[in-house]
């Protein structure tokens, strides 16, 4: 475990801005789920579930950008 995490640390160092660039994708994709649902995607697109998900990975991927 100790390993993995020293990886992850050493894999988000190089590439800074990648959190924030995945949270803008769970964004993006929660934005195309409300206009084109699906069939049977109730409370998955009316809890804004990926919304949620995207901005507190962007705002934990801005914060560890002064970090690492």
């Amino acid at each position: 475990m100790n390993r993995f995490l020293d990886w992850l640390g050493e894999y988000l160092n190089e590439r800074g801005g990648l959190l924030p660039l995945i949270g803008l994708g769970f964004i993006v994709l929660n934005l195309i789920l409300q206009i084109v649902p699906g069939p049977g995607s109730g409370w998955f697109v009316d809890s804004n579930l990926m919304l949620h998900v995207g901005m507190i990975i962007s705002i934990i991927g801005i914060l560890l950008i002064r970090v690492l």
